[in-house]
């Protein structure tokens, strides 16, 4: 015997938009949940990103700082006013300026076809800020709008004992050969988004020394009395990191009238460090 259609099971159309309706909320919790842990890894790895990049390069400018002011035994290359071991430059108009350092230290070379086999050498390292280059994607505009931060440059350069001064990096070449001299260089990038780049020169009895000693200046007498240097890098987050904009002050080293004070949504982390001239204190 057939059964009655309307007794057959099956699923009424009300029943199959409420089905809908709790298919859609439950995706979009699940939307809503996957979007915070997205968000909030981006940030976590923005943040150690920001933390890593900086703390490589402190980090550099502490094995250099270690290395003023080295020589070797013998060394025969006249002492010039060119060759203080550090010299910081600080920058004058705060936002547009980042403080600069200069390191010397004394290296040798061999060739033993030559002789003597081996040969004195001086060389230059040079730590700066320029305003970066990086297009503001955030800011629309006909001409290009880069971003308000800095690129910090490293600059290798070796002394030139027939002309007294520092060679052109782009035409060095080895002692003795027409072999360009890899181990210098004109300014190449280092890090980018950075906010502020500090140096301070510290004595024996953990004292600002300002102004910091150069060859000319009322403290040249502490040229070599320089301990450490203390070093303040300030960078910032490449994208937004905060819901808000509102303005965050991140302090500065010694120095109130450098303190960072922006009304923006981005994230600024600072690696303040001191670094030992080890060699300095042998002289």
């Amino acid at each position: 015997m057939k059964k009655k259609l309307n007794s057959i099971s099956g699923v009424t159309l009300i029943e199959i938009l409420i089905g809908i309706v709790i298919s859609m909320i439950m995706m979009g919790a699940m939307f809503t949940s996957y979007t915070v842990v997205n968000n909030s890894y981006s940030q976590v790895s923005d943040k150690a990103q920001i933390s890593q990049s900086a703390r490589n390069l402190v980090g550099m400018i502490v094995r250099d700082v270690r290395m003023a002011g080295f020589k070797y035994f013998n060394d025969t290359i006249k002492t010039t006013n060119e060759h203080i071991p550090i010299k910081i430059t600080k920058g004058k108009n705060f936002g547009s300026e980042c403080d600069k350092i200069e390191i010397v230290y004394g290296d040798v070379a061999f060739n033993k076809s030559k002789t003597p086999q081996y040969t004195f050498e001086k060389f230059k390292v040079s730590y700066f800020c320029e305003k970066s280059k990086i297009i503001d994607k955030t800011k629309s505009s006909a001409n290009n709008v880069y971003i308000d931060a800095f690129a910090v440059y490293k600059k290798k350069e070796k002394w030139d004992e027939t002309s007294l001064s520092w060679k052109n990096p782009d035409g060095d070449k080895l002692v003795g050969t027409n072999i360009n001299d890899e181990r210098t260089y004109s300014k190449e990038k280092v890090v980018d988004y950075v906010q502020d780049l500090v140096f301070h020169a510290i004595d024996e009895n953990g004292k600002l020394i300002s102004p910091p000693p150069t060859a000319t200046n009322s403290t040249k007498d502490l040229v070599y009395k320089i301990k450490s240097v203390d070093i303040a890098l300030t960078k910032r987050s490449r994208k937004e990191f905060f819901k808000e904009s509102k303005k965050r002050i991140k302090k500065s080293l010694e120095d109130s009238k450098r303190d960072i004070g922006k009304i923006d949504k981005y994230l600024r982390e600072s690696i303040i460090i001191s670094a030992n001239t080890r060699n300095l204190g042998l002289l």
